[in-house]
């Protein structure tokens, strides 16, 4: 069974992704797909947004925009999160599942 990363447009100029965060992960990375989220692993701790910081700058390193460029629209306090992506192409994104 395969699974595909849940992206859908947010009828501007962006991307939604749903997102699953790894927080204390012992190195950053993105991937692999679980449940239709895309896995992102951070080193930082759960503590007054520190995940968050650190998942908008590795999202936003791997498609070279601007951490502005990037950011959380839906569950702030949670590890299933949904990200809004500016400036990127779909297939940019698609090609952080792989």
């Amino acid at each position: 069974m395969t699974s595909t990363m849940n992206l859908r447009s947010d009828g501007s100029d962006g991307f939604l992704i749903d997102v699953l965060v790894q927080p204390r992960a012992s190195r950053g990375r993105l991937g692999p797909l679980r449940q239709d989220r895309l896995v992102v692993a951070v080193t930082s701790p759960p503590v007054d947004g520190a995940a968050n910081r650190a998942v908008v700058e590795l999202v936003a390193g791997a498609l070279d925009v601007a951490r502005g460029q990037v950011e959380v629209v839906r569950g702030e306090s949670s590890r299933r999160k949904t990200l809004r992506v500016r400036g990127a192409s779909q297939a940019a994104l698609e090609a952080l599942a792989r």
